[in-house]
Formats: structure tokens, C-alpha cells, sequence
């Protein structure tokens, strides 16, 4: 099984390519592709975990299918077969992966749930004892259980982070 790192669907106008996900205008519509390419320290790396981009597409199909009654999202389709006619070509690349979405203003933050301190929570850790501000306890070493010691029962941390105009992302 091939990674599939970069999409390439024709004509379709490419608006950008993220971490993980391609992005393509289709009409009114956008069309978000989860490749299977695999970021650290915000660099994208140059090899994949194939099916990485399917495995992405199906946790979020499932979070916007319970929540659909409380909150409102973007989701059209992810059928590939209700596609619009102009990208049943590429339905290899597409079949799992892809989500026809609405247009709507981002709100930029991401959350990254972590069950071990790494990444940029180390870096911070290190410098700080913290990770978005949160003291953990003193000792830690890169790679340990980051359980918040005040909740229990000890569920990983949720960091919240608004993505900077650089690569670099600022934690809040």
C-alpha cells in the first residue's frame, strides 16, 4: 500500500495544501482531501502512513454526524459518488478521504490531544514547566505521560492553540 502524499485532481483549482490536507474550490463548494502525509514540529514530512488521510476523514465524519443536532457544520458530502462530474476521474484519489464541504469563515484554533509530552509541549515544558500554560509536575522527561494531575481520572491534555501567519502556532 502506496502513501498518498499529494493530490493532483486536474483542472480543479488547488487553493492550498496544509499539514495534512489539500484544499480545492469546486464551484461554490470547497473540497477538503486528507492526504497521508505526516507532520512534526509543524514541518510536513517526506514520507506517509498510508490510509493516514482515510482514518483522519472518518474521525471527523464521525464527530460531525453526533453533533450534527447540536451544532451546525459544513459538511455536503463525502460520498465521492455524489461528487460533481468533474471529479469522478480522480475517485481513486478521493474514495474515503474527501469531504465536499461549504464555504465558511475559518476560526483558527486547533486542538491536539496529547497522552505524552512531546512536540512543541516539551519544548515549552523544558523551558517553562508548562504546557499552554498549565504547570506540570517537575521531572518529566520527554515522552512521559502528560496527565493533568488536577483532573481526574487523568485524562490526556486537550491543548487549544490558534495556528500563527508562520509556522509557528501560538498556545492560549
Amino acid at each position: 500500500m502506496t502513501a498518498l502524499l499529494t493530490t493532483n485532481l486536474g483542472v480543479t483549482p488547488l487553493l492550498g495544501r496544509g499539514k495534512v490536507r489539500d484544499l480545492y474550490a469546486v464551484g461554490d463548494a470547497l473540497l477538503m482531501v486528507a492526504t497521508d502525509r505526516i507532520s512534526a514540529f509543524d514541518h510536513v514530512l517526506g514520507t506517509g502512513i498510508p490510509s493516514k488521510g482515510k482514518i483522519l476523514t472518518r474521525i471527523s465524519l464521525f464527530w460531525f454526524d453526533l453533533l450534527k443536532d447540536l451544532v451546525p457544520n459544513h459538511l455536503i458530502t463525502a460520498k465521492v459518488s455524489e461528487f460533481p462530474a468533474s471529479l469522478q476521474p480522480f475517485a481513486d484519489q478521493l474514495e474515503g478521504r474527501s469531504m465536499l464541504v461549504r464555504r465558511a469563515n475559518m476560526f483558527p484554533v486547533e486542538c491536539v490531544a496529547r497522552g505524552y509530552l512531546a512536540g512543541s509541549g516539551w519544548k515549552e515544558y523544558k523551558s517553562a514547566g508548562t504546557v499552554c500554560g498549565i504547570a506540570l509536575p517537575a521531572g518529566l522527561l520527554d515522552g512521559s505521560l502528560s496527565r493533568v494531575q488536577s483532573l481526574s481520572p487523568d485524562p490526556p491534555m486537550i491543548l487549544a492553540r490558534r495556528p500563527a501567519e508562520t509556522t509557528n502556532q501560538v498556545p492560549f
